[in-house]
């Protein structure tokens, strides 16, 4: 599986982090920027992430600005793109097993370095359960999205 992950300036630092992290893990990831902590507008640092899903360079996504909630509205935005801020390690494997999440967001002003790891590796390792109450109410997320993202 591989894997992307992107920052504004308010979360570059967590970013820098957590890519060496999942890196020595051996994940397969690619950063997508920002570079330094230069002030960047988090909605292109989202689009970039929801881009490289949407084309198939990557399965699932990281994005990382102060509070996560900016980066997950804007990648809702696109089509086939399902971000979820995570602030607890719950919600990091939740969302993936239930919802089939594909973009993690995490807000650097809001937690801890330690807890953004938990999270960030929980989010990894999760797998879509396809179990058929699941596999029912995403197709219905994905019928809602045909009907009001054309």
């Amino acid at each position: 599986m591989k894997f992307v992950i992107a920052s504004d300036h308010a979360g570059f630092d967590y970013k820098t982090i957590l890519l060496k992290d999942i890196l020595e893990k051996g994940y397969d990831i690619t950063d997508l920027g920002t570079c330094n902590t230069d002030p960047t507008d988090y909605p292109d640092h989202a689009a970039d992430v929801a881009n490289a899903i949407i084309n198939k360079q990557a399965d699932r996504g990281i994005i990382i600005c102060g509070s996560g909630v900016g980066v997950s509205i804007a990648a809702n935005k696109f089509k086939g793109i399902r971000a979820g801020v995570c602030h607890d390690t719950y919600s990091a494997h939740q969302c993936v097993e239930h919802d089939e999440a594909n973009v993690l967001c995490i807000g650097e002003r809001v937690i801890g370095i330690e807890l953004a790891r938990e999270i960030v590796f929980k989010f990894l390792k999760a797998e879509f359960s396809n179990a058929p109450r699941h596999v029912k109410r995403l197709e219905k997320i994905i019928a809602i999205e045909e009907t009001n993202m054309k």
